[in-house]
């Protein structure tokens, strides 16, 4: 079963990589359907949207080199499979939105990071 998934994930960021917990990436097509006035009594169509990605990841606190965040714009995060199968995706036009801290006595601190992207491809 092991050969059929994609396990770990290698993040990263403008040719470095990065120690992550969780990655999380979300693309909405803001498709609307249109509501005309017709005997079906529904909806016949839809209005094409405008696509956004969201991607919030959780990324360990280095105690030193870690990236600045806040200051991240037009940034390219590439994601690829651990063990080499699979596909690489990559995220270009990459900037900060919401930056969060948690420092917790059983676990290592982390950064919470919502950012925003342009664009998306399967490499």
């Amino acid at each position: 079963m092991s050969d059929i998934y994609v396990g770990l994930i290698v993040l990263e960021l403008n040719g470095s990589e990065y120690e992550i917990k969780s990655f999380e990436p979300t693309t909405k097509t803001n498709r609307k359907g249109v509501k005309t006035m017709n005997r079906q009594g529904r909806v016949l169509g839809h209005a094409k949207g405008i696509e956004e990605h969201e991607l919030r990841c959780t990324v360990a606190i280095p105690k030193s080199g870690e990236p600045d965040w806040k200051g991240l714009l037009d940034a390219k995060i590439t994601i690829e499979p651990q063990d080499g199968g699979g596909k690489r995706e990559s995220y270009t036009g990459v900037w900060l939105m919401e930056m969060g801290s948690k420092f917790g006595t059983d676990d290592e601190a982390t950064r919470d990071l919502t950012l925003g992207a342009l664009n998306h491809y399967v490499e």
